[in-house]
């Protein structure tokens, strides 16, 4: 485990347990140079714990390169509750969750992502304050639409590095996943005049996307395979790898999930050889991050617009750097946030969170 931390650069991995609400979280701290650790909380029914654990130190860590190359002052962290999204959730388990997300007295934050909602962030409100992505006034709501907006904007900013020109008009795109970011993306693209497919591991989701918005539905089989301009990763990670990659037609890998690459450098080197474009998630699908964080920093609607716009003009100076410096997109974004964070190490250091202002409850 240690190892493990030493590995991804790790500040603190907190256990949570409580059998009677049936809760089992990780919660991952990354690094909080820049401020406190920002990122969504996870449901998902891992095969073991050994994999939740890798999953959680794979987010959080992404999380502290999506803030840094953002602009924003927000250090990296994620979180993961182990069971069935669709079974297992309760007032009780968030109320839970919440009270250990108190105890780190700020250092973390937490917010939606896969299978939670704004509704488990209102009952999470219950116990602590630090929760962003709730509904009400002053909260920033469901981050899914600035999410898909920013993978929207990165995939003209990809497309104009790959052939020139940004217009998605005709261009034939794999939407993989159907969730609430991929819905918003697909409607983004429909209406610009892209051929849209999509897939997703459960049927009915993707048809009802594909009924909405007039794309074309394909099977999860053919999603790899599938002649196409561009694909969209937008569920979970690590789906280009050994077994994917041979199988591309693509020339832009654009989307919305997390740790797309099972190994950045070998799967990197892999995408590059064959001349198709990566997109580094943690920059494309930073949207959803800056519209949470208008809830720290007081940003009006139109303010965060124009930051996640700004994600186009952050991926073409990522793609002009590996040009130049003949290395990869990640790398190249690696490269942007390491050094926005070291600029300052010397000034911040870790966040030490906040007094408890809550009158000892």
């Amino acid at each position: 485990m240690f190892q493990d931390l030493e590995m991804y650069g790790h500040e603190q991995v907190v256990f949570c347990s409580d059998p009677k609400s049936g809760l089992k979280a990780i919660i991952g701290i990354h690094d909080t140079t820049l401020g406190p650790a920002l990122g969504g909380t996870r449901m998902w029914n891992y095969a073991s714990d050994a994999e939740a654990i890798t999953d959680v130190l794979r987010l959080s860590r992404g999380m502290t390169y999506k803030a840094a190359v953002a602009g924003l002052n927000l250090g990296g962290g994620k979180a993961v509750i182990i069971g069935d999204a669709k079974t297992q959730k309760s007032e009780a388990l968030w109320r839970s969750y919440g009270r250990f997300v108190e105890t780190l007295r700020g250092r973390y934050i937490t917010a939606e992502d896969v299978n939670t909602s704004v509704a488990d962030m209102e009952y999470i409100r219950m116990e602590t304050r630090f929760v962003t992505g709730v509904a009400g006034s002053g909260g920033s709501g469901d981050p899914s639409p600035y999410t898909a907006l920013g993978v929207y904007c990165g995939m003209k900013a990809s497309a104009k590095a790959q052939y020139g020109n940004d217009s998605l008009a005709g261009k034939r795109v794999v939407v993989q996943g159907a969730g609430n970011v991929a819905k918003h993306l697909v409607g983004h693209l429909v209406q610009e005049g892209a051929t849209v497919f999509v897939t997703d591991i459960f049927e009915d989701k993707a048809r009802a996307v594909c009924a909405e918005y007039g794309a074309t539905y394909i099977t999860p089989d053919e999603v790899y395979g599938f002649d196409c301009d561009i694909f969209s990763p937008n569920a979970l990670g690590a789906i280009i790898n050994d077994d994917t990659i041979s199988q591309l037609k693509c020339a832009v890998v654009a989307g919305g999930a997390n740790n797309q690459l099972k190994d950045e450098k070998v799967h990197g080197e892999a995408l590059k050889a064959r001349n198709i474009i990566y997109a580094p998630d943690y920059v494309i699908n930073a949207g959803g991050l800056i519209n949470v964080c208008s809830e720290i920093e007081n940003w009006g609607r139109e303010q965060v617009k124009r930051k996640v716009e700004g994600i186009y003009d952050t991926l073409i100076k990522i793609y002009d750097t590996a040009k130049t410096h003949n290395i990869l997109s990640v790398e190249a974004s690696n490269k942007i946030a390491e050094e926005r964070i070291a600029a300052v190490r010397h000034i911040h250091g870790s966040f030490m969170g906040v007094p408890n202002i809550r009158g000892g409850n």
